[in-house]
C-alpha cells in the first residue's frame, strides 16, 4: 500500500515512516526538502498519486497568530483538494489534545480549523489528538524561564514519547477510518511544574522551577483539564524515566 506522510521528515514522520516501511508498505516522506510543498502545491499531486493513505503531520513554521492559520487553512485546503483528486481512502492528522479548550492562543484555533476542513473533506479521516511529546519538555522549560528561574504552570499534564505516538500513526495508517477522532496520552500524570523540574535536575541543568498559576502556556492560561485528556484516552507504555534513558540523551 503506498502511504504519504506530509512532514515526514520530521520527529513524527520519520518514525511513522520507519514503522510502516519495516511492514511492506510504499511511504512517501514528503516534505519542502523532498520537493512536496502543501503550501505552495509544488509536488502536491505527484507524491499522491496512486495513494490510498495521506499521514497529515505537518506542522506551521511559526506560532505566531496569523502564520498559523495561514498555514493551517492553506495547507489543509491544498493537501485535501489534491487527496480527493488522487482518490485518497483514508485522510489522518495528528493534533492537539486541548485544542478546542485553548482556543485564546491563535495556533489552536488555527489547529482547530484544520480538523474542521477535514471533517468537511468528504473524504473517510481519522484525527488523532495527542498530548505533549516528552521530546518538547527542554523548549517548554525555555519558554518560561527568566534569568535562572523558570515560571511555569501547576496545571496536569500526561505527556507522550514520540515512540509511542508512532507506534499509533503507524496502525491508524493500516486501520479504516473511523471518521471521528480518539485521543492518546503518556501513562503518568503530573503537573506541569513537577516534571520539567524532574527533567532539568537529570539533565543536570541549575535553573530552578517556580510553580505560578498565572503563568502562560505558549499564550494559554492553563487549568488541570487543559492539556490531559479524560475521553478514555489510549495510553502510551513509556515513562519518563524510560524515556529519558534511552531517548534523552540521543
Amino acid at each position: 500500500m503506498k502511504i504519504v506522510i506530509i512532514g515526514g521528515t520530521g520527529l513524527i514522520g520519520t518514525k511513522t515512516g520507519d514503522r510502516l516501511r519495516q511492514q511492506g508498505h510504499e511511504v512517501i516522506a514528503a516534505a519542502p526538502s523532498t520537493g512536496v510543498n502543501t503550501v505552495t502545491g509544488e509536488g502536491l499531486s505527484e507524491a499522491l498519486a496512486g495513494a490510498e493513505v495521506v499521514i497529515d503531520l505537518a506542522n506551521s513554521p511559526s506560532f505566531e497568530d496569523k502564520a498559523s492559520m495561514d498555514f493551517f487553512e492553506t495547507s489543509g485546503h491544498n493537501l485535501l483538494a489534491a487527496g480527493k483528486a488522487a482518490g485518497v481512502k483514508h485522510h489522518i492528522a495528528l493534533s492537539v489534545v486541548g485544542t478546542e479548550r485553548l482556543q485564546e492562543v491563535g495556533y489552536f484555533r488555527a489547529k482547530l480549523v484544520q480538523e474542521q476542513l477535514i471533517k468537511a473533506s468528504g473524504i473517510p479521516y481519522t484525527i488523532v489528538h495527542s498530548t505533549q511529546f516528552m521530546e518538547f519538555l527542554g523548549g517548554i522549560a525555555q519558554s518560561g524561564t527568566v534569568g535562572d528561574t523558570v515560571y511555569l504552570s501547576p496545571a496536569y499534564v500526561q505527556p507522550i514519547a514520540s515512540d509511542d505516538v508512532a507506534d499509533v500513526m503507524a496502525g491508524v495508517a493500516l486501520a479504516r477510518p473511523i471518521n471521528g477522532m480518539f485521543e492518546i496520552s503518556g501513562p503518568e500524570r503530573t503537573r506541569l511544574n513537577e516534571l520539567v523540574a524532574r527533567y532539568l535536575q537529570v539533565s543536570g541543568d541549575p535553573r530552578k522551577v517556580v510553580a505560578d498559576p498565572e503563568a502562560r502556556y505558549f499564550g494559554a492560561r492553563l487549568n488541570d483539564g487543559s492539556l490531559v485528556s479524560d475521553d478514555n484516552p489510549r495510553l502510551g507504555h513509556i515513562t519518563f524515566e524510560q524515556w529519558f534513558a534511552t531517548s534523552a540523551r540521543k
